[in-house]
């Protein structure tokens, strides 16, 4: 019994340890090793775009979105604007419709849901409707650089490349504390799927800002989203799923831990199916680098909650037998109250404190996102964070 509990506590702490600085260590070290150059582009590539944007009572910011739409660097001809509104009960559609009516010059056209089903349901409604080449989508919330479009479609002209996703930027990060610990794992994060699109393609998008070809899209489950599904099903396909960090989206992060900890419950919704959302991924041979990236990226974090509680059973379960389980008991008991600690009093100020507040959060909705789905309470439909308006 003991060397069981031994070797499955060496496991959790390797999934622990590996998705949260191995993993990225890893692929700073294969970077060096192979040298793998950026993306091609092709700036003259210039298709048919439909911006699709998906909208659930977005009175608040809906007409801020539509005119940064209209004053993209992107041929007016070859730009459609696609408004799908998810059963919004306020200004949202009249705001969209009159919008439209005083630029009939422009192709802007709002889709409206029969019923709030959530977003997956709203752009699987909508794309029915769209002929464009490539279909870009985008959040209600955020604001694209005026060439955001032009660089995320020049990387289309690489015809195995299926789905490309641009770079969210915090425009909050440099005064809010829990803005700023989002703002420290997106670029990390960023950082690693730079790098996985250099070598093959990578296992997550961002919701702020991706496009795929039109003719390869697929309804999904209403409970997956679009920009992290369809990564690993294109390359289950053989496409190419990459990140174009020059295509940039601005949006405010939550600023507090309350609206930040729903959004992460929310992205954890259907975490037991992202473990492992095909077994083919486990063949190597076939899929190269995309399973090496999908085990040690997405396998491990989405393990997370689970190793953090083996870790702490297994260590108090074996403290009375040897100084080695006492001493990694009490650092985790310590870990712990320090995030309870920064939590309860709300510690701004110290910025260790705050990321492991952060990052017990991040666990904590594992957990929360687990009894969900166990409890059936998960959903694709979700209250929006305030905060991010």
């Amino acid at each position: 019994m003991y060397t069981a509990l031994t070797i499955l506590w060496t496991i959790s702490a390797f999934i622990v340890i590996w998705a949260m600085a191995g993993y990225p260590i890893f692929l700073a070290i294969i970077q060096k090793v192979f040298k793998k150059q950026p993306l091609k582009r092709d700036a003259s590539y210039q298709p048919n775009v439909t911006v699709m944007v998906v909208a659930h009572n977005e009175e608040k910011v809906i007409l801020e979105k539509l005119n940064n739409l209209i004053s993209l660097d992107y041929p007016r001809d070859k730009l459609e604007i696609m408004v799908t509104s998810d059963f919004s009960t306020d200004r949202t559609n009249s705001i969209v419709e009159d919008f439209i009516r005083e630029h009939p010059e422009r192709i802007i056209r709002l889709h409206k849901t029969v019923n709030h089903g959530g977003k997956t349901n709203a752009q699987n409604e909508a794309q029915k409707f769209i002929n464009s080449e490539i279909l870009i989508m985008t959040d209600a919330n955020c604001i694209f650089r005026k060439d955001a479009v032009k660089e995320l479609v020049s990387v289309f002209s690489d015809s195995s490349i299926a789905y490309v996703c641009g770079s969210t930027v915090f425009t909050n990060s440099l005064s809010n504390a829990t803005a700023s610990s989002e703002s420290t794992y997106w670029d990390l994060d960023s950082k690693c799927r730079d790098i996985e699109s250099r070598f093959q393609t990578i296992t997550a998008g961002d919701g702020n800002i991706y496009a795929c070809r039109n003719a390869v899209y697929e309804d999904i489950p209403l409970i997956e989203c679009h920009d992290s599904s369809f990564p690993v099903r294109f390359a289950l396909k053989g496409y190419r799923a990459v990140y174009q960090p020059n295509a940039i989206a601005y949006e405010k992060s939550g600023e507090n831990d309350t609206d930040e900890y729903k959004r992460k419950v929310r992205m954890n919704r259907n975490l037991f199916h992202n473990i492992l959302p095909s077994l083919k991924i486990l063949n190597i041979f076939k899929y190269k680098w995309f399973t090496v990236f999908w085990l040690g990226h997405r396998t491990c974090r989405y393990l997370l909650w689970l190793a953090h509680l083996l870790l702490i059973l297994i260590s108090g379960c074996l403290c009375f037998s040897h100084w080695f389980w006492r001493i990694t008991l009490g650092l985790q008991v310590v870990f712990y109250l320090v995030a309870i600690y920064g939590r309860v009093f709300n510690i701004q100020n110290s910025r260790v404190i705050k990321l492991v507040t952060y990052y017990a959060m991040t666990v904590l909705s594992q957990w929360h996102g687990v009894y969900n789905i166990i409890t059936g309470k998960a959903k694709p439909t979700w209250t929006k964070a305030e905060t991010t308006r």
